[in-house]
């Protein structure tokens, strides 16, 4: 049985240094054995991805439902990273940075990437700032949206990066504007199931805003009666994959993201979007928050504001209430402090864990 998994390209490097198939095994039992945290997670995945076995298993990250683990087709994974090759231009020889942890889908891909694509693979700490003054150029990278915005005097030495695993808000996307940057930044939409990104739009640099996420090919979408997307993607999935992300479709190859179904509020008969609300809000709250909904006895849910650290609400209730953007709904009934909010290890906030602080 021939394993095209285990076909090594001949340009692919890891931190700078060519291997063959068992020599970089052994890199792997190293890694396992004598790294640091993160460095076992490469190992692990390599030792697990260059084994002869057809499938592995990977865990989802916990930011949308309670972690649970699922198995993947390698040769699935082998499409999706041709697909993510063609879409970015990807060439043998083009340098990549991994600083997502390994522990899940997006650092192995882009481990996977390296290997089937030829490209010269670097990795670091998958830490909230990955990178630092002294950080050499690379053309390829992924980050996640608080790596990005701790990074934004770096970001120049990166040609193209990819963020994913939560939106970007818009105070981020105005300071990446403001910077100049000459970096292609594009926002990916996908998870677990889908082995990554089945669709992206551009975000840097852009005339005006893009709200519309393209579909790599291969990739079918729809709604369910929810209003969510519906995802027939056969290259990565054999399984249709209904989502809890509630959607309009713009064409067959085109959707704009609105927001969770799970955060959806029903006040008083009105659906609130808390995406929608956030970006409307990030012009006049620069600590980290989130709009939600607690049981009301009247409304049948209330929309509240919850903000990270020291904030005095009153006065930023009343410069809410000044937004024009805001219609009359959307303003919050009530406004709650948290000193920090419940994180996932990959930086995601947990909204839900984090409302459990203020009920």
């Amino acid at each position: 049985m021939t394993h095209p998994h285990k076909t090594l390209h001949n340009r692919f490097r890891l931190q700078g240094s060519s291997y063959n198939l068992e020599e970089l095994k052994e890199i792997a039992y190293s890694l396992v054995k004598e790294g640091e945290v993160y460095e076992i997670a490469i190992g692990d995945f390599l030792l697990d991805w260059l084994n002869d076995k057809l499938t592995l298993t990977v865990q989802t990250s916990g930011s949308t439902g309670a972690p649970k683990t699922i198995v993947l087709e390698k040769e699935k994974m082998l499409n999706s990273t041709k697909a993510t090759g063609d879409f970015f231009n990807l060439k043998e020889g083009n340098t990549a940075l991994l600083c997502l942890s390994a522990d899940y889908i997006a650092g192995k891909m882009m481990l996977v990437r390296a290997m089937v694509l030829g490209l010269e693979l670097d990795y670091v700490s998958p830490t909230s700032k990955p990178i630092g003054k002294e950080f050499e150029s690379h053309d390829f990278c992924a980050m996640v949206p608080l790596q990005v915005a701790n990074s934004l005097d770096e970001l120049k030495n990166i040609k193209k990066l990819i963020v994913g695993g939560s939106p970007m808000n818009q105070e981020l996307k105005t300071k990446i504007k403001d910077r100049g940057l000459k970096t292609e930044i594009f926002e990916t939409y996908g998870m677990t199931e889908t082995i990554t990104h089945i669709a992206v739009k551009k975000v840097h640099p852009v005339e005006t805003e893009n709200i519309v996420f393209k579909t790599l090919p291969g990739v079918a979408i729809n709604t369910d009666e929810r209003d969510c997307l519906v995802i027939d993607a056969p290259l990565v999935s054999d399984d249709i994959i209904s989502t809890n992300d509630i959607v309009r479709i713009v064409s067959n190859t085109e959707f704009e993201w609105l927001g969770r179904y799970d955060n959806v509020i029903n006040s008083g008969g009105v659906k609130l979007f808390p995406e929608q609300i956030e970006h409307k809000l990030h012009e006049t709250i620069k600590a980290r928050f989130f709009v939600a909904g607690l049981p009301d006895d009247i409304l049948g849910q209330k929309l509240v504001l919850v903000v990270e650290g020291n904030t005095a609400t009153d006065q930023l209730l009343e410069k809410i209430k000044q937004l024009t953007s805001l219609d009359k709904y959307e303003v919050p009934k009530q406004i709650f402090t948290v000193p920090k909010f419940k994180e996932t290890d990959s930086g995601k906030v947990q909204r839900k864990k984090t409302l459990e602080q203020v009920k």
